[in-house]
């Protein structure tokens, strides 16, 4: 049995000195991390909460936020973390749907968390992680009341652990149910590649209530230690790298591009880092490649989704070749991970032949156990044993999976498919372009166009002709934009995704429908 609850749990045992978490100016070994795990759980026992009931979080990362996920854990509780980006009706909607009881905020989200919740009659406490706030329990008093020892309860591995709802962007978000052995999969499966000790150490960046908390997962069960960042300031990002000798940082492709650009970068010290994994969107290979020449080889990559908790696919650092014939790498997203069988198949779930594009899906230990009271959606998804993603790929007959665009996402322009990710990776290889989005947009002769729109670097200057010429050298006619729009920023994802669904909405609006 391994559940998320034993981390901490084995950590002090096996590294009771080591310094599991730092944030900020809080530094916890793993025997004190454990001890606030094991208080933090007692407290939950004793305002009533039993296995089977689920908490939601609202607040930015800090070490408090994995001390919940691990103090749950060890209960048989389940943990809802909440985006704090989303709205307040599709945040109430989940705080309702997943019928939590128990709300926690952290600093700046109290009277949010209080308004959305007001009128939910499940939530019966209310916890400020970090501030004294009229109708909450005080989340240190909770601690410093409670006993330390282990609760001693029984938690089966195959137990909701997560709660974790994705989708927002699409309509009303869903419930993803991962299980303490759906995260545990997964998480041993990614230390088998990053091959974290005691002596390592994360840059933990991205958000705590996504998926991408696996960095932190895989670094505390080898004893290593998790450098945790409230939000993601560049400048923060590189002083916690170099102060704490991070050996891995795990970022999106967006804000690697922002780093190259960081006027402070030859400032900081980053020699102690020997992994930079990215993972979220497909990184563009000319950007791929300026991230090498300025970092080194040694870049991996983790393609996956919150349904797979998360890992598919992972392309190793020896695997990124900037020259000769296995360059063409670069575009791709890997090698099925160790815990997880990975196919693309077609509209009748029928394997295709090498280089076929057609649906990613998988199956392993690690895929969740359905969405939360949607059977019809699991059935849906998960038909044939196998999660049906809603990526479109190929693989190549050595195995290598390779990402070609959200199924959704494809445009269909005079009757021809073009996937927005192959337009978009050659106008990041123009030397002006920042950032860029390519979607469908309304035309009356085609039915769709191929919009671009474009963030130029500071500095730089192109105009629309030159962008489209510059992609007319490299792409079929259809696939090049017939117009594009210059903006100063993208919508973006928490995790920095670009938003490509929400920059689409502008061109349809008015629209019956989205696509021509």
């Amino acid at each position: 049995m391994y559940t998320l609850g034993d981390i901490p749990r084995k950590g002090a045992e096996q590294f009771p000195r080591n310094e599991a978490v730092v944030f900020e100016e809080t530094r916890l070994t793993y025997r004190a991390l454990n001890d606030r795990v094991n208080r933090l759980a007692h407290a939950l026992n004793s305002l009533g909460f039993r296995r089977g009931d689920r908490l939601t979080v609202l607040a930015e990362n800090s070490h408090k936020y994995l001390e919940v996920y691990f103090a749950a854990g060890k209960l048989g509780m389940s943990v809802t973390p909440l985006n704090f980006r989303l709205s307040d009706p599709e945040t109430a909607h989940i705080v309702n749907d997943s019928g939590s009881v128990v709300c926690m905020a952290g600093d700046g989200y109290e009277e949010r968390s209080k308004r959305l919740t007001a009128d939910l009659s499940r939530i019966r406490t209310r916890i400020s992680l970090d501030n004294a706030y009229d109708g909450f329990l005080a989340y240190e008093d909770l601690i410093e009341a409670s006993a330390g020892h282990e609760p001693g309860l029984e938690v089966d591995e195959n137990e909701l652990a997560i709660l974790m709802y994705t989708g927002g962007t699409t309509g009303l978000p869903k419930g993803v149910m991962l299980s303490h052995r759906n995260l545990m999969t997964a998480t041993i499966a990614m230390n088998l590649v990053m091959a974290a000790t005691p002596a390592d150490a994360t840059c933990y960046v991205l958000p705590l209530f996504h998926i991408s908390l696996w960095p932190a997962l895989c670094m505390l069960v080898a004893g290593g230690k998790v450098a945790v960042n409230r939000r993601p300031d560049l400048g923060e990002i590189l002083r916690v790298i170099q102060d704490e000798r991070c050996t891995h940082v795990n970022l999106v492709p967006t804000v690697y591009g922002w780093l190259l650009q960081h006027p402070g970068l030859d400032a900081y010290d980053l020699s102690s880092l020997r992994l930079m994994t990215y993972a979220g969107s497909p990184f563009p290979p000319e950007v791929l490649r300026q991230c090498i020449r300025r970092f080194g080889n040694i870049f991996g990559q983790g393609y996956g989704l919150t349904e797979a908790a998360p890992l598919v696919s992972y392309l190793r650092p020896e695997d990124h070749v900037l020259q000769g014939p296995r360059d063409r790498l670069l575009a791709s997203a890997g090698k099925a991970g160790a815990c997880v069988d990975v196919r693309v198949v077609d509209e009748d779930d029928r394997p295709v032949t090498p280089g076929e594009v057609g649906e990613i899906v998988a199956r392993g230990r690690n895929i969740m156990m359905g969405y939360w009271k949607n059977p019809e959606l699991t059935e849906r998804t998960l038909r044939g044993g196998w999660l049906h993603t809603g990526d479109m790929g190929r693989m190549d007959e050595e195995g290598y999976l390779y990402l070609v665009d959200r199924k959704a996402d494809m445009i269909v322009t005079g009757g021809e498919n073009v996937y927005p990710k192959e337009t978009e990776d050659v106008l990041y290889a123009h030397p002006a372009v920042m950032e860029c989005a390519v979607v469908s947009a309304p035309d009356e002769r085609w039915g769709e166009r191929v919009q671009a729109v474009v963030v130029l670097k500071e500095g730089a200057s192109a105009s629309e002709k030159e962008l489209i010429e510059h992609c007319k050298d490299r792409l079929a006619g259809y696939k090049c934009p017939k117009a594009v729009d210059f903006r100063d920023s993208l919508p973006k994802t928490p995790i920095g995704k670009i938003l490509r669904k929400e920059i689409k909405s502008l061109y349809w609006k008015g629209h019956a429908r989205t696509i021509g």
